[in-house]
């Protein structure tokens, strides 16, 4: 059975990523990957990852979730994170995962409002 790959769009010269499924670990690892190759692919300094779909996380796929962010920025790019559930935000919590220089927004919307803002454009 194939692992089924996250949509990662572009728009100008940032990336856009809307999880619309509970993540399996293959499919979360599968994600972080792919995600790292298209930053380097297409040099862009902006990611947004919509988590409205996601209900709830386990401890791996939120370690996985850290891990994205972490690397992204290594790679140049910021990150906003935006729909987090409540579940999803006390699982964070709850496993220590360090999130104190990720910017949130409610929405898919606000989400590009708030990475143009810290991008300055």
């Amino acid at each position: 059975m194939r692992t089924p790959r996250i949509p990662i769009l572009k728009l100008k010269d940032c990336l856009l990523i809307s999880i619309q499924w509970e993540l399996d670990d293959q499919t979360a690892l599968q994600f972080q990957e792919d995600l790292l190759h298209k930053i380097h692919e297409t040099g862009a300094n902006g990611v947004v990852i919509d988590l409205t779909s996601v209900d709830v996380i386990d401890s791996f796929i939120a370690k996985v979730l850290g891990d994205v962010i972490s690397m992204s920025k290594l790679m140049g790019a910021t990150v906003v994170l935006t729909g987090i559930q409540p579940a999803v935000a006390i699982t964070l919590i709850e496993l220590g995962i360090q999130l104190e220089d990720v910017r949130t927004a409610l929405d898919l919307e606000k989400g590009l409002e708030t990475l143009q803002q810290e991008l300055g454009e």
